[in-house]
């Protein structure tokens, strides 16, 4: 059984790899990163299930699996350990994976670096508890301005907050046991009429959530004209399934 123990290359490739979310060629790492994945961490990585090798003209692909996405993830979240501290080529090649990413999203979801970096306190203005100044005597008052309420079952559910618990509502009823995968294809009818950029939206941002994994279909030859439009693409890979964990 090969070592569970990762070298210090081998988890930057794993983050490079997360980052990037595409299969990538030796002599694409090289020109994009200047990184190389050798044979013995090719091998180590396949051995471990983390990685998919293929091969395009003279060149192997590297991909990452379902076990490889949730293993980058888990060292995303916890962070690499001091004692493992990643080389310098190594560590600058994830750093520019991971702001390539970053500008990806912020293109996708149209964010600023301040949104996205800021400090809740520093981008909600606090509550002094001061009162509010008056205008001066000498300005009108404004017109009172007539609201009219709509009904709230008139209300479509759109908030980003509402289309989670939609997809999460949707998963749960067509999920015929825990830690099932089930396609976009059967789910996405479940979300009645909200938005598909909205949808679209949420499910890029629930990739990032511990419990949620959306992948390709590993068989491509099995997809139908309705599972690749109901596909949702992350960094520049369309993913076709969906497990959300308990």
């Amino acid at each position: 059984m090969p070592d569970n123990t990762l070298s210090q290359r081998e988890t930057a490739i794993l983050l490079l790899l997360m980052a990037e979310a595409r299969e990538f060629t030796n002599p694409e790492l090289k020109d994009q990163f200047g990184l190389e994945i050798s044979k013995a961490e090719r091998q180590h990585l396949h051995q471990l299930k983390l990685i998919e090798v293929g091969k395009r003209g003279q060149a192997f692909t590297h991909a990452l699996t379902d076990d490889g996405w949730a293993r980058a993830a888990e060292i995303f979240r916890e962070g690499v350990p001091r004692s493992g501290r990643l080389a310098a080529r190594a560590l600058e090649a994830v750093v520019r994976a991971m702001v390539s990413g970053l500008q990806r999203h912020i293109a996708r979801s149209e964010n600023s670096l301040a949104e996205i970096f800021g400090r809740e306190e520093d981008l909600v203005p606090a509550n002094t508890g001061e009162p509010v100044a008056e205008p001066p005597a000498s300005e009108p008052a404004a017109a009172p301005i007539a609201i009219v309420e709509t009904p709230a079952a008139s209300v479509p559910a759109s908030t980003s907050d509402d289309i989670e618990t939609m997809i999460r509502k949707a998963y749960a009823q067509l999920a015929d046991k825990p830690n099932a995968w089930v396609s976009l294809t059967r789910l996405r009818p479940l979300l009645g009429d909200a938005p598909r950029d909205e949808v679209d939206a949420a499910f890029r941002r629930m990739i990032g959530l511990p419990d949620v994994r959306l992948v390709p279909e590993s068989n491509q030859k099995m997809l139908t004209d309705e599972d690749r439009s109901a596909a949702v693409v992350i960094g520049d890979q369309a993913k076709h399934l969906i497990l959300i964990g308990a």
